[in-house]
């Protein structure tokens, strides 16, 4: 990464300050748990003396921790906080909880709302199915383009939105993405065979509003190739769940 201007750095209060701090955050959510101070100014780009002030303040803030063993930084507990406050004000995430077990139920699998965060979706709510066993997957944040529901939410985005996730794709996938976005944009489900899902099939469908802006995308975790006629009937599920949502907020 390019360096930045000592300006820009420095300049306290200024809203390089802010997104310098956002950088350090980012850089911090990636990698391992804890990192030091001389590898997350190399990575950012920023000078060590401006990264150990930011940090500084971000201790004080609760968003960073220093491990006082190793003296390396990682992210905060007070985010998780945050993170929470930030969910439940969310009004598609209430509006579908409810129906979230019965969805489950109905389709016998785990059941997620996934949220597109700048360029990563993240599990906005799950409601675990019969195949997790003892040890549930964790919600986790991954590349939009790598989840059916990051397609369906992002090829509804803006250009610009476009052009970013795009930016962190590899050049497969990138090339499929291209040729995809349209019809992805329009398609009722959309699936992916999925890694991140131990081998199974993530089934997503959007959840849009009257306008066509895309608030979240409903996602079910089939096994690896399911029988069109069960992809048919989760499908029919979550238009089910996703109209009764709807409904709630007010645009049914």
């Amino acid at each position: 990464m390019a360096p930045l201007s000592e300006a820009l750095q420095e300049a306290p209060g200024s809203l390089g300050t802010v997104r310098n701090a956002v950088l350090l955050l980012d850089l911090l959510a990636e990698g391992p748990a804890y990192q030091q101070l001389t590898d997350l100014a190399d990575r950012s780009g920023l000078s060590l003396p401006t990264v150990h002030r930011l940090l500084r303040s971000l201790v004080l803030a609760g968003l960073v921790e220093q491990d006082p063993r190793s003296s390396r930084y990682g992210l905060g507990a007070h985010l998780v906080r945050l993170a929470h406050r930030y969910l439940a004000r969310l009004p598609v995430l209430g509006a579908l909880a409810p129906y979230l077990a019965q969805l489950r139920d109905a389709v016998g699998a785990t059941v997620r709302v996934e949220l597109l965060v700048g360029t990563q979706v993240v599990d906005g709510d799950r409601v675990s199915g019969p195949e997790v066993g003892l040890y549930r997957e964790v919600a986790g944040v991954r590349p939009a383009l790598s989840t059916a529901g990051g397609r369906a939410l992002a090829a509804r985005g803006d250009d610009e939105l476009w052009k970013l996730v795009m930016a962190e794709a590899d050049e497969e996938l990138r090339a499929l993405a291209e040729s995809e976005r349209e019809a992805w944009s329009k398609a009722e489900v959309i699936t992916v065979s999925a890694d991140y899902l131990g081998a199974g099939t993530e089934v997503a469908v959007a959840v849009v509003d009257p306008s066509g802006s895309p608030l979240a995308a409903l996602c079910v975790d089939l096994p690896r190739d399911p029988a069109p006629e069960r992809v048919r009937e989760t499908v029919a599920h979550c238009d089910r769940a996703i109209a009764a949502a709807l409904r709630t907020l007010g645009h049914g």
